[in-house]
């Protein structure tokens, strides 16, 4: 399996990072892509990446929630970091109406911004939505002239969205909140191929059931995939070679 979202580097792995990732690769996890934050972070991201090189793959990028009025020094920082590392995304990137719309303009410019360079450097994008999604997708589609390709992550959206997202060439990004009692994502995905859909946990967050209101960790994916397995109707070995070509597709690796 890939996991194409987790974060790692975040302080909550701190103590036992090394422990972390050989339950990821028992569990059967190949690859764990890490989505960038902002400036606070890009070094700890970094040296998780050099730790466990071929096997932690960062993108880069402003996440919505972290745009504030230093906003374009952040965006500069990002543009250097690309200019001297690899990157498998720019990501994560997008919108976030939900806890406050102070810096919404601002997160629109970043949002653009972040796109043109996606363009400039020939990568996927790892788009973060909340309360957002039709903006997010509007923007996916004027700006990118439909030569982007990413992951609209942890998806929440309806139907519609779902539709739309796909005709752009688009996957959606499936974690924990799949196994979460009376999800409705549940009666979406019963409509969308498994061609469409990524396997992610957003570790440390949205922890799958059984583990729900603990640390999350990428070995979780498991329980995702067996859910997802439940709801296709398919065998769970299926659901893991599918998705896992899906997020080859989109990462080119």
């Amino acid at each position: 399996m890939i996991d194409t979202h987790s974060h790692l580097y975040a302080e909550e792995f701190v103590g036992d990072i090394d422990a972390v990732i050989e339950r990821s690769k028992a569990s059967g996890v190949n690859n764990v892509f890490l989505p960038a934050i902002d400036g606070s972070t890009h070094d700890a991201m970094m040296a998780l990446a050099k730790q466990y090189p071929g096997y932690c793959m960062p993108m880069m990028g402003l996440h919505p929630c972290y745009v504030d009025g230093n906003y374009e020094a952040e965006l500069q920082l990002v543009e250097t970091w690309l200019a001297k590392e690899k990157f498998y995304a720019i990501g994560e990137i997008g919108l976030d109406y939900y806890h406050s719309t102070e810096f919404k303009q601002q997160q629109i410019h970043a949002f653009s911004k972040q796109i043109k360079l996606a363009l400039q450097y020939n990568l996927p994008i790892v788009i973060h939505t909340r309360s957002s999604m039709d903006d997010c997708i509007k923007m996916v589609e004027q700006e990118g002239g439909g030569q982007l390709k990413g992951i609209f992550h942890c998806f929440g959206g309806d139907d519609r969205q779902a539709k739309k997202i796909i005709e752009l060439g688009f996957m959606l990004g499936i974690g924990g909140v799949l196994t979460y009692k009376n999800a409705g994502l549940v009666k979406i995905l019963e409509s969308i191929s498994i061609e469409h859909l990524v396997l992610e946990t957003d570790a440390p967050y949205l922890t799958p059931v059984p583990f729900r209101g603990k640390r999350n960790e990428t070995a979780y994916i498991r329980y995702v995939a067996e859910k997802l397995a439940e709801i296709k109707s398919l065998r769970v070995e299926e659901v893991e070679a599918i998705t896992t070509a899906n997020a080859q597709k989109i990462f080119g690796c």
